[in-house]
């Protein structure tokens, strides 16, 4: 497992501490999840689940069937 090593100014290091507390875990626990959250590469499993939960919501035929023709786009 690896260690990393940051800098943080007095303020910052008071919050951070008070939200690992309010979290009742301890700040590197708190830490790793922030980093887990934030380099995620796949959609968290309960925003998965709710995949069909609107019954009224356009299906792709629908929301494609208008395209409008894209503009002439400049050149590098």
């Amino acid at each position: 497992m690896g260690q990393v090593t940051i800098y943080l100014d007095d303020e910052t290091e008071h919050r951070l501490k008070s939200a690992a507390a309010a979290a009742n875990v301890p700040v590197s626990r708190w830490v790793a999840t922030l980093v887990k959250d934030k380099t995620r590469v796949s959609w968290p499993d309960a925003v998965r689940n709710l995949r069909g939960a609107w019954s009224d919501f356009p299906q792709l035929d629908d929301l494609r069937r208008e395209v409008a023709t894209d503009v002439q786009r400049e050149p590098f």
